[in-house]
């Protein structure tokens, strides 16, 4: 279910934009004065640019839009704006920005080979403000520039940071790549310790929640926690690791929060805001530079079906090819009709295959046969 929601925010946003473009290139068309409808439609072209090269443009202006992104800034019930506003004078917001627009017009801590997108530029920005920020983005989408930036902010001033992760592996990865990146990176976790003194450590977040229990010396001298996969926190046994890490974190240090699964993540950053007592940026956006195929593993079957292609197009032959594993004669155009109560009726004889709900359903309020129970355990 949440993956369908997640698919169908993502098609609106599309949709969206798509409207805007279109909305764009009708008022140059009704700016369009004495022209004919190819003369209209030659006025959208800009000076020597040819069809392809409008389709080419087009393209690129709804990639652009698709790739926007969401900021909103959680404040702390008791927030002081004046005494805030005085950190930030109104010399300064040509260069910073304001609370609710950051942008950042200086010299960068770190530069990229590449541009960057609006999620991470607003991050960014959030971040040399001196403000902890919280972002979240689909897996791939970029969310280690704004990790890396946070670093190099921290060894520009003089701080220590520390890159808290939830597994000893992928603290071992991020360790190597930091190393790469930066060069002075140790490693603490409950099998090794290397360069303990190190301006950026990274470890698990138990490593940190035990330094903080000790009152350790390296705590003291941090000025950014980067919480990775901080969605963490929801789970039950280890929920609880990350919530003190965050209520002890020193009080002069900001946090970077990173996550790619967290739906609350405006309450969640209203909680930090308010533990803090200072305001956190919530950058989120929906842009998904990767996209993603939907398989279905029929059990007892052969191997996997492509269902749902990176396009969003729903694969029909390969559904018929695989209810005809259980029923030669099955044309997969309907099959069994479905329990209404969870597919949505007799008409979604296919979708609710894939969707879980199950071709065939339960005979008993259904009318499906003790095949059709088989091929919609399979299916789902």
């Amino acid at each position: 279910a949440a993956a369908r929601e997640e698919q169908a925010a993502a098609e609106a946003e599309q949709a969206a934009a798509r409207q805007y473009f279109a909305e764009e290139r009708d008022a140059k068309r009704q700016r369009t004065d004495g022209t004919d409808g190819a003369g209209a439609a030659a006025g959208l072209l800009a000076p020597g640019e040819d069809g392809a090269a409008a389709g080419a443009s087009a393209a690129e202006k709804l990639d652009s839009a698709l790739r926007g992104c969401e900021h909103v800034a959680c404040l702390p019930v008791s927030f002081d704006a004046q005494a805030h506003a005085a950190e930030f004078c109104r010399a300064d917001e040509s260069r910073y920005g304001t609370l609710d627009a950051p942008r950042y017009t200086g010299p960068r801590a770190k530069q990229y080979p590449f541009s960057l997108d609006p999620f991470q530029e607003t991050a960014l920005a959030c971040m040399e403000r001196r403000e902890s920020v919280l972002v979240g983005a689909h897996t791939s989408a970029g969310k280690t520039v704004v990790a890396e930036y946070a670093i190099a902010m921290a060894r520009r001033d003089g701080q220590k940071v520390v890159y808290t992760s939830p597994l000893k592996a992928l603290s071992n990865q991020k360790y190597r790549d930091l190393s790469e990146e930066f060069g002075d990176v140790g490693l603490l976790t409950g099998d090794v310790v290397i360069s303990p003194n190190a301006s950026c450590l990274v470890m698990t977040t138990e490593i940190m929640r035990s330094m903080l229990y000790r009152g350790s010396e390296v705590m003291r001298s941090v000025g950014w926690v980067i919480f990775d996969e901080v969605h963490y926190m929801r789970d039950r046994e280890r929920g609880v690791v990350w919530e003190e890490s965050l209520i002890f974190v020193p009080k002069g240090a900001r946090v970077v929060l990173l996550s790619a699964t967290l739906p609350n993540a405006s309450e969640f950053a209203e909680w930090v805001a308010n533990l803090h007592q200072r305001p956190v940026h919530v950058v989120t956006t929906n842009y998904r530079p990767t996209p993603l195929q939907h398989y279905v593993f029929p059990a007892g079957g052969k191997g996997l079906y492509l269902a749902v292609d990176d396009q969003g197009r729903f694969r029909r032959e390969n559904y018929r090819r695989m209810r005809a594993m259980f029923n030669p004669n099955d044309d997969g155009m309907g099959g069994g009709a479905g329990d209404a109560s969870t597919t949505g009726g007799a008409a979604a004889g296919e979708q609710g295959g894939v969707a879980g709900g199950g071709a065939g359903g339960d005979p008993r309020r259904s009318g499906g046969s003790a095949n059709g129970r088989q091929k919609g355990a399979a299916a789902a």
